[in-house]
């Protein structure tokens, strides 16, 4: 597809625009401004733009060629090196060759967000079937989801272009065309400020079955929770190292003086998804907590979910997950740095549990893989485990990523574990590549885990009210199944103490979602993570599998904290300024 830039786009007339985000639904392409306005006032072509606008919401199953944000952290690595991630791991990547590229695809989202809002109005059909109060929601809709590819710009890219809800003209001169970059916090004010008045007008279920995964309040709120949670963070509030990032005017992008009362706001904004009282954590029928854990991603439009996308391609997270044996191919490896990161059964981390050991094996499996909390059985895939997921027989099979093991490197190709692991987290025991058959189910965006540990976290980086801040963090480790913090068995935890074990808890919880390699950029750490990585020995059988070995090296410099604009996008944009370090 041939490259293009945010303002090469803004210029194109606006009859072009509807052309490419309506050609799919609609049965004549409209080519002049009246048929445009007789779409507008029908009620089905109308719809149809507006879902159209759902697809420019990215899906992020594919973790390797499509989103980097779990193998470009401390939580996987990818097997096969001819994928782009690889690319950005050894930091073989600048403006010029821009992977994982997102930004012109969501200003797309946001110019045809736009152009509904500012074209819904007055819709005859609509008004006479279902009144104004239907197009105040699906204006809702649109406002939703253009605030969302803003908060996916920011996240990813910094500083954007807030075009707000103006179409510029076909004839407009080109010096109108070049747009500066609003600093951070203008941004997160306008998406703040956008979502609020999308909640407005959502409504707070979905209408019907078929309605699930548009917008509604809860969604608003949610996504509104992550934005303040970020603004509050050290990498945007009072971060000196970005002192020298300033616009054409001198003006810092990032703000210099940290402001403790964001912690406050961020707080404020996930009490005020809690208090909906819409959503609860999942708990299996069964009571089990692996059962439980799993069933978040797996069991379809459960309590817990707030903002799903239902078209996506998880049946290809499910295949690359898969032992080789049973159909899969085999590579998508947690690092051994996240599966330490599990606690023990009795809730402390294995440094400090008396529990953990690295020596011995117990009926096949060795000794450091047993006594873990559920979380750990439902999210990763280690030697000596029995595995069902994937398989085209009702056996189980013994997992045996050792050298010459039917899973390990020896016969694997490309298609073996680089650290002696695989992720079972979210991977359907119904898919089978092997017959042909694939788990259908909607990817999660947003659910009621991360906004209790948004507000926890909030909570105790404000002060004051460390008890609020651990009621919610062991509403998290109660259905994980692990002790609770200041139960007797474990101790209470205040200040400094407290904030360490939110993130950890944060780490583990939300664990190959994409979280972590935003929040270790937020947090201002990533630095000590992004070193050499290790796993188990894939080279070795036997009891020598099982030493830490490096897996994978990571490229680290500042530059990284934020991905380049394309050098395409800055030789047509003269007002912006390139992120630093590029």
């Amino acid at each position: 597809m041939k490259k293009n830039t945010t303002f090469q786009y803004i210029s194109i007339c606006l009859l072009l625009i509807l052309v490419s985000s309506c050609s799919k639904f609609l049965d004549q392409v409209p080519n002049d401004r009246q048929t445009i306005e007789e779409v507008f006032q029908k009620k089905r072509p109308s719809e149809e733009y507006l879902a159209n606008i759902y697809n420019y919401v990215r899906d992020e199953s594919d973790q390797w060629n499509g989103n980097p944000w779990t193998g470009n952290c401390d939580e996987i690595n990818v097997a096969w090196a001819k994928w782009t991630i690889y690319q950005v791991n050894i930091g073989n990547f600048s403006p010029g060759t821009a992977p994982f590229y997102t930004w012109q695809s969501y200003y797309n989202g946001i110019r045809s967000a736009t152009y509904f809002i500012n074209h819904i109005d007055g819709n005859k059909e609509i008004l006479a079937l279902d009144g104004q109060k239907l197009i105040d929601q699906y204006k809702g809709e649109a406002r939703f989801l253009r605030a969302w590819f803003y908060f996916m710009i920011i996240r990813q890219y910094g500083p954007a272009v807030l075009l707000g809800d103006n179409e510029l003209p076909a004839d407009a001169p080109s010096a109108d065309m070049m747009l500066p970059r609003n600093t951070f916090d203008e941004c997160v004010d306008y998406i703040a400020a956008e979502l609020d008045k999308a909640a407005t007008a959502l409504p707070l279920v979905p209408a019907s079955d078929r309605d699930y995964g548009r917008a509604t309040k809860g969604a608003a709120l949610a996504i509104k929770s992550r934005l303040l949670l970020y603004a509050a963070s050290p990498e945007y509030n009072g971060n000196t190292a970005f002192a020298s990032f300033v616009n054409t005017a001198g003006k810092p992008f990032i703000s210099q003086a940290p402001d403790r009362e964001r912690w406050k706001k961020a707080a404020d904004a996930a009490k005020a998804v809690i208090d909906l009282n819409l959503y609860r954590l999942y708990e299996d029928p069964s009571g089990d907590p692996v059962k439980s854990y799993r069933g978040i991603h797996l069991m379809p439009w459960n309590d817990e979910c707030i903002f799903v996308r239902k078209d996506n391609d998880l049946w290809n997270w499910d295949y690359n997950c898969s032992l080789r044996s049973a159909g899969g191919w085999n590579g998508i490896s947690p690092v051994q740095e996240m599966v330490d990161a599990y606690f023990m059964k009795d809730g402390l981390p294995i440094s400090k549990s008396p529990l953990y050991t690295e020596t011995g094996f117990t009926n096949g499996v060795h000794n450091m893989y047993l006594n873990r909390e559920p979380r750990f059985y439902a999210s990763i895939l280690y030697n000596g485990a029995k595995y069902k997921g994937g398989a085209i027989t009702q056996d189980s099979i013994t997992v045996d990523m050792t050298y010459s093991g039917k899973d390990g490197k020896k016969n694997g190709g490309e298609d073996y574990s680089h650290t002696g692991y695989l992720v079972a987290k979210n991977v359907s025991p119904e898919t089978n590549r092997l017959a042909g058959i694939s788990n259908s189910r909607p990817y999660v965006l947003i659910r009621l885990g991360e906004i209790y540990l948004n507000y926890a976290e909030a909570l105790a980086e404000y002060g004051g009210n460390d008890a609020e801040a651990l009621k919610y963090l062991n509403l998290i480790r109660k259905r994980a199944g692990i002790i609770e913090y200041g139960s007797g068995e474990m101790p209470t935890l205040h200040g400094a103490e407290l904030i360490e074990m939110i993130r950890a808890e944060r780490r583990i919880e939300l664990a190959f979602e994409c979280h972590r390699w935003f929040d270790v950029r937020r947090w201002k750490i990533v630095k000590s993570i992004m070193t050499d990585l290790h796993g188990m020995n894939v080279n070795k059988d036997g009891t020598e599998f099982y030493q830490r070995v490096i897996a994978d090296t990571r490229a680290w410099k500042d530059a990284y904290y934020w991905f380049p604009l394309s050098q395409y996008e800055m030789d047509r944009g003269l007002k912006l300024v390139q992120n630093p370090g590029w």
